[in-house]
């Protein structure tokens, strides 16, 4: 249950602000159909973060405890401060090819390539050996920030300050950096 629930906290709090939470405050904007929006979003991220999570198993089986402990660490310690800079999104004016499914699906899906969820992921798979339970995780926190943006965007996005949301997202990481650096230093 821990790789559950650290995954759903990691991914849900450094979801605020970034760009694919910008994205989905703006697919539910242009389409107004905020559960076939959400219905994208799930589909995109069990995908990726389902690759994530096979990849970051794959290396923890490959790699030292002490060594993939200390990866661990540095890579959260950069996502805590990647986090700290703000994401923006460059929307494009053309009308989308397909329907609002489809659209969000593949946007998302591209969208997390490389983005610091879906390598939090790889990281927090790495850490836990559980394909499932992070994807799961991960994948809800997802859900959760995102699903924030589609149906409360509006009324959340002068109510709430991005720079606090980013301090608490980075300093999840660098707790979570902490934890495995001070697991290199200590051994198995």
């Amino acid at each position: 249950m821990e790789a559950v629930v650290s995954s759903f906290l990691l991914v849900a709090a450094s979801e605020m602000g970034d760009k694919t939470q910008l994205l989905a405050f703006s697919l539910a904007s242009r389409f107004r159909k905020p559960w076939v929006v959400m219905a994208g979003i799930l589909a995109a991220t069990l995908a990726n973060h389902a690759l994530a999570s096979s990849v970051g198993t794959w290396v923890s089986s490959h790699v030292s405890p002490r060594i993939m402990a200390a990866v661990l660490a540095a890579t959260f310690i950069g996502f805590g401060l990647w986090t700290l800079k703000p994401d923006t999104l460059e929307e494009s004016e053309k009308p989308p090819r397909f329907g609002a499914f489809l659209t969000t699906a593949i946007l998302f899906f591209l969208a997390e390539m490389g983005d610091k969820t879906q390598l939090a992921t790889v990281a927090l798979a790495a850490r836990y050996q559980s394909v499932l339970l992070v994807t799961a995780g991960t994948t809800l926190g997802m859900l959760f920030s995102d699903g924030l943006a589609v149906f409360l965007g509006d009324k959340l996005a002068g109510k709430v300050q991005m720079k606090w949301l980013r301090w608490v997202a980075a300093s999840l990481f660098f707790l979570f950096g902490a934890v495995s650096l001070w697991s290199a230093v200590r051994g198995p």
